[in-house]
């Protein structure tokens, strides 16, 4: 019974890691605020040091994380990076848990997108 238990646990990790969607940042362009966010997960001090065009600032290191964000449209598209990638795909997670429909982790950060317009 338990390997039951945990192979059924085991295939909704994987389904749910399955519709985690990721870009690499250096194919991200621009972004069409009518439908989508781009969310920076930085700290604020890593966001005034430089940041995407756009790019709303909500810290994932912050206490109300889940407060900020609860007022973001859902159905919008949600773009977010931090960064090298490790803060984005986890707060890509959370806001799957938090009901957001369509969220797009970027790849490689904010530090791989500045370096790429170089």
């Amino acid at each position: 019974m338990k390997n039951i238990i945990f192979f059924i646990l085991l295939i909704s990790a994987q389904l749910g890691l399955a519709q985690m969607e990721s870009r690499p940042i250096t194919e991200f362009k621009s972004f069409d605020s009518t439908k989508e966010i781009l969310i920076d997960v930085r700290t604020p001090k890593e966001f005034d040091e430089g940041c995407i065009e756009g790019a709303l600032n909500i810290d994932w290191f912050s206490a109300d994380f889940n407060q900020q964000v609860a007022s973001i449209d859902k159905d919008k598209t949600i773009y977010v990076y931090c960064k090298k990638g490790g803060r984005s795909l986890k707060s890509q997670a959370r806001l799957k848990e938090l009901g957001f429909l369509h969220v797009i982790n970027l790849e490689g950060g904010y530090d791989m997108w500045h370096l790429s317009k170089d």
